[in-house]
Formats: C-alpha cells, sequence, structure tokens
C-alpha cells in the first residue's frame, strides 16, 4: 500500500467533512495529518468565500496550522460551545468509538468533542477494525510524578504500558506538561469498563478511550469516500 493512496485517501475525507461548516461557526480544529488538510481546506473558504468562523485548535500543532492558513482562532473561554469539531483518530470500531492520543494531544481533544454538538471523524480505511484495541496501544496521559504508581495500577488491569518518549529518548511531553504512557490491552471487549477502571488510577489524567463521542465518520479509501453515521 503506497503513501501516496494514503494521503489522497486522507484528503478526500477532510474535504468531505469540510462541507459540514457553515457560515458563523465555531469549530473545534483537531490534530494530526489527516485533520491538517481540512484546516488548509477552510482557511482557504475563509480566504477565497468570504467564510466567517472561528477555531479553537486542540493543540500548539494545529493551532499555528490554522493561524497560517488564515483562520481567525478563540478559546472556549469566549465560546464554550463549539457547533462543529473536525478531528481524526487511530482507530474506530463499529459502534464509533474510538481510539486516540497517538499524536499526544488527547485531553486537549476529549476537552473539545465534549464541548462540541457534533464531532466529524476523518481517516483512511486502515484505521477501521471490528474490535478496539487489536494492534493498537491506547495512550493514557498521566502526570510525570505518578507515572511510577499509575504504570504499576495498569498493569494490575491487565495492560502493559509503555512510556512514550522522543527519538532523543527523553520523556515525550505533552502540551498540557504531561507524559504519555501507551498501554497494550489487546482486544478490548469492554472499552467503557476499561475507561471506568483507567480514570480510577490516581494521576491519570485523560485516555485516548473516546466513546460515544462521535457523530459522524468520512472514510477514506482507494476510490471514494464513505460516510459513516451514529446509530
Amino acid at each position: 500500500m503506497s503513501l501516496e493512496w494514503i494521503e489522497d485517501a486522507k484528503r478526500r475525507a477532510a474535504l468531505e467533512a469540510v462541507k459540514n461548516v457553515k457560515d458563523g461557526f465555531i469549530i473545534g480544529l483537531g490534530s494530526g495529518s489527516t485533520v491538517a488538510y481540512a484546516i488548509k481546506e477552510i482557511g482557504r473558504m475563509v480566504r477565497e468565500e468570504n467564510l466567517h468562523v472561528l477555531g479553537i485548535p486542540t493543540s500548539y500543532q494545529s493551532f499555528l496550522l490554522a493561524v497560517e492558513s488564515g483562520i481567525p482562532v478563540t478559546t472556549l473561554y469566549e465560546h464554550p460551545e463549539i457547533d462543529l469539531t473536525i478531528d481524526g483518530a487511530d482507530q474506530i470500531d463499529l459502534n464509533l468509538n474510538l481510539i486516540k492520543g497517538m499524536g499526544g494531544a488527547l485531553t486537549r481533544e476529549k476537552i473539545i468533542a465534549a464541548a462540541s454538538k457534533r464531532l466529524i471523524i476523518i481517516v483512511d480505511e486502515r484505521k477501521l477494525t471490528d474490535k478496539l484495541g487489536r494492534g493498537q496501544p491506547v495512550p493514557v496521559e498521566v502526570l510525570p510524578f505518578a507515572e511510577p504508581l499509575s504504570a504499576r495500577e495498569i498493569r494490575k488491569i491487565g495492560g502493559k504500558p509503555f512510556l512514550r518518549v522522543t527519538k532523543g529518548g527523553a520523556p515525550y511531553i505533552t502540551d498540557n506538561g504531561n507524559f504519555i504512557l501507551d498501554v497494550d490491552f489487546e482486544v478490548i471487549e469492554d472499552p467503557y469498563e476499561l475507561n471506568r477502571k483507567l480514570k480510577m488510577i490516581p494521576g491519570v489524567v485523560e485516555t485516548g478511550l473516546f466513546l460515544g463521542m462521535a457523530h459522524t465518520v468520512y472514510v477514506g479509501t482507494k476510490t471514494d469516500v464513505k460516510r459513516i453515521e451514529k446509530e
């Protein structure tokens, strides 16, 4: 499978999702390579079609891209309710439950998703699965001070946590100043129960399990885009 095909699929899904953006919207801007196509397209619409929107970025990456693309940015303080958020995902199951966070912005992404009237997810078809966790770790953001305890407690509930590190070997630091544990749970039979157990562990800030949050998913394939709606 060539990288060129994958990028084309991501771009197609992003362009379809952006068609949901309306004049006057407050838009949550997710993070990652797929969402970058959406942010650039919204910026083009602002410049060329006189679209009036405000964006709330979920990371410094998406903030800088939004500014570069000409999208005016705002905050949750000014607009606590968001009309629409467009974001990516690392894995999606048949019920539109997600694993997110391989880009490191899971906490802010979940906050923005929760503040949104509608969450649209854009992916290429490699991200679809019958069950979450199949070949995909669950990112868990933890306080640096608590990492040893959090990792120990995660092992007790069946996970294999690995501290995310940079290419230089230092711990990866999120925009919130925290660490990320990438946890292998293998196939997750009950994501809601797993999420509950993780959130009960001292030091865990947020999990990459986004459950019951997505409303619409646009899936880029080799030839077209599939739209999946929440039942």
